[in-house]
């Protein structure tokens, strides 16, 4: 049995309703394209791209944009030898390019957030999950052990804290990608009464400005941000696992990137 490329956007998007003026579109390449072998990946750099067209797959799945912006506002760099150089590979491999973004992150529970509580081994301590946040409660440990176990369950050199080393965390909020702002994290520490939030990203001077002023006022507060791609990267793994289960008769390869910044 033969599968196209719009067969599988249409198994992507089934568990969703309709969603009008999203980015999850096919970039690139034919819609009636039999699939030879998808590769999933959370950003689509070059070589994540070079490696799918070596391991054979001619349908890319990412989560975020090709051309470094969330709309694709190619006029940005339509010009630049980086895109064109990038677009003419695109182009001339014939590889199908799919935009997966808005409607993983609407099923229920959102798609990253399974990936990423999978990958940190928290399943059995979720309370509750929401469109934006997944509340878990865990054994207490001290900021500092969190650090160090989330570094490794998620393979990262790094992250990032404020807080007391030392305090002692149990109830967290967990806010994958670029979900880290104030206007999202403050109300959520007040409601669901957390010591920590861990989160991908966010304006630096917004919740971590509130986390520095409510440890000057004694209070145990702690926020961890993981970075973008390292809090979103486990649910596109956690996606190829599953489009395995769908499509057992195509290869299905996911492909990570290295981390973006260098510690130095």
């Amino acid at each position: 049995m033969t599968i196209t490329v719009q067969a599988v956007l249409d198994k992507l998007m089934e568990p969703v309703n309709k969603i009008p003026n999203t980015v999850d579109t096919l970039k690139f390449g034919d819609p009636n394209m039999v699939v030879k072998g998808i590769a999933i990946t959370f950003m689509a750099t070059q070589k994540v791209i070079e490696r799918a067209i070596n391991l054979g797959a001619n349908l890319l799945i990412t989560h975020e944009g090709l051309f470094y912006s969330h709309i694709d506002h190619i006029e940005i760099v339509e010009e630049s030898p980086v895109y064109l150089e990038k677009r003419r590979l695109i182009k001339e491999s014939g590889i199908a390019i799919y935009r997966f973004h808005d409607y993983i992150h609407r099923y229920q529970p959102d798609g990253i957030m399974v990936g990423l509580i999978e990958a940190l081994g928290w399943k059995t301590y979720v309370e509750k999950n929401q469109p934006t946040s997944t509340i878990v409660k865990i054994p207490s440990m001290s900021l500092r052990e969190i650090a160090e176990y989330v570094k490794g369950k998620l393979g990262i050199e790094f992250v990032r804290t404020v807080g007391n080393l030392d305090g002692t965390c149990t109830r967290i909020g967990l806010l994958a990608g670029y979900r880290g702002g104030g206007s999202l994290s403050i109300p959520l520490f007040e409601k669901e009464k957390l010591d920590l939030i861990i989160s991908g990203e966010g304006p630096e001077w917004e919740t971590p400005e509130f986390i520095r002023d409510a440890v000057y006022q004694g209070k145990q507060k702690a926020l961890m941000v993981l970075g973008h791609a390292e809090s979103e990267a486990p649910g596109m793994k956690y996606l190829a696992e599953w489009i395995e289960t769908i499509f057992p008769g195509i290869p299905v390869h996911f492909i990570p990137e290295k981390p973006i910044f260098q510690v130095v």
